[in-house]
């Protein structure tokens, strides 16, 4: 598409978690720092919530990329286990070999002896769980027990869970009262400001190889802070909408239109009043520039 025509090595906003875009923002920065901290004393608990887009998985995967070398790692993306396939996960992820005959009572028995194994290797282990909202009651009533496994000086076990408010919602009910207690460190990820929004597109921008002059300007970019509410998975899709309309259009920099339209084809996006109408013209104005494209031969 338009990788060429803006001189990027790759595209600046997609919406897969990447690491190498990560920006010292101050709420991952803050996050990463509650982590690190909890993991290294050697805390029970751990949680970050916060709204969809807003950089969860992206700080999960950078965590995974930056744990030390004396942490044994169990990550599961995705949550929504029974407590026995919980078990099978976390013993996968450590590495554990077993028979396909071993039951529970026997797998449990057979984690908390690799447990020790490897807090006699000097090694801590962590579970991560990424969307962890999606953990059935069950499953985060196995995971407290699991925390009971301890040595006379620290607990084998470490969990740190990553989830939406809704995990919130659900851990303030009486039933959760136990889990409640053993969270040690929290952390609440915010929205950007506008200023950060700014200075995300532009770092993004950058990454990806940009080396030219400026495509977004400040009153594009506010623009984009304010139709997104500054969260980070909706700052992607805007600017990226901006960038194929402007590279339909065969231009460099983005005129404050292509935003406009851009924020009326977003669903989740803050719009004007007038959006029905930009949503119109943003298709066609979409299929025309894909015509386009395929005519100069750029999708063939």
């Amino acid at each position: 598409m338009y990788l060429s025509h803006f001189g990027l090595c790759e595209f600046p906003f997609t919406l897969t978690p990447n690491t190498d875009f990560f920006l010292n923002l101050k709420p991952h920065i803050e996050a990463m720092q509650v982590l690190m901290t909890a993991l290294q004393q050697g805390e029970g608990f751990i949680k970050v919530t916060g709204e969809v887009g807003t950089g969860k998985t992206l700080i999960c995967r950078k965590l995974l990329n930056e744990l030390p070398d004396n942490f044994a790692v169990a990550y599961v993306p995705n949550p929504f286990l029974t407590p026995s396939e919980l078990r099978w996960a976390v013993a996968i992820e450590l590495g554990l070999t077993y028979e396909v005959t071993v039951d529970q009572q026997q797998l449990t028995q057979m984690l908390q002896q690799h447990l020790l194994a490897l807090a006699a290797q000097g090694k801590s282990v962590v579970v991560i769980l990424d969307e962890a909202q999606a953990l059935p009651d069950e499953s985060l009533e196995a995971l407290r027990l699991f925390t009971n496994l301890e040595t006379e000086r620290r607990k084998l076990l470490q969990v740190v869970l990553f989830g939406q408010p809704e995990l919130d919602e659900r851990l303030a009910s009486k039933q959760f009262r136990q889990l409640r207690q053993r969270i040690s460190f929290s952390y609440q990820l915010r929205s950007m400001t506008v200023s950060e929004v700014g200075y995300y597109i532009e770092h993004r921008m950058r990454v990806a190889g940009h080396k030219g002059g400026t495509v977004f300007s400040s009153a594009q970019t506010k623009m984009i802070a304010k139709a997104s509410l500054g969260v980070p998975r909706l700052v992607n899709v805007l600017s990226h909408k901006a960038l194929l309309l402007c590279f339909g259009h065969g231009q460099f920099q983005i005129v404050d239109q292509q935003v406009r339209l851009a924020i009326a084809d977003t669903i989740d996006a803050k719009k004007p009043i007038f959006w029905p109408l930009y949503s119109v013209v943003f298709s066609v104005v979409t299929l025309i520039a894909l015509a386009l494209m395929y005519w100069q031969g750029v999708l063939l």
